[in-house]
C-alpha cells in the first residue's frame, strides 16, 4: 500500500475500533502526520502494511485523543 493508502487506513481503522468521526479520527492522523510520527514510512514504503496499520492506529489514538 501507498504511503497516502497507509493514512487512510489508520483513519479507517481508528473509526473502526475507536468509534471516532471521520472528521476526528482525519484529525489525529493529521497531527501525528504534522509532528512526523510517519516520516519513516514516507521514507520506507514496505513498512505500509495491514497489520502496521493496525499498530499505528493504536499508538494514534494514545498519543493523541484528548485529555479527560
Amino acid at each position: 500500500m501507498t504511503y497516502e493508502q497507509h493514512l487512510d487506513e489508520v483513519a479507517t481503522l481508528l473509526t473502526e475500533i475507536y468509534t471516532l468521526s471521520d472528521e476526528t479520527a482525519i484529525g489525529f492522523v493529521m497531527r501525528a502526520q504534522a509532528d512526523d510520527y510517519f516520516s519513516g514510512h514516507d521514507d520506507d514504503p514496505s513498512i505500509c502494511t495491514r497489520e502496521r496499520a493496525e499498530q499505528d492506529a493504536r499508538a494514534v489514538f494514545k498519543g493523541y485523543k484528548p485529555e479527560k
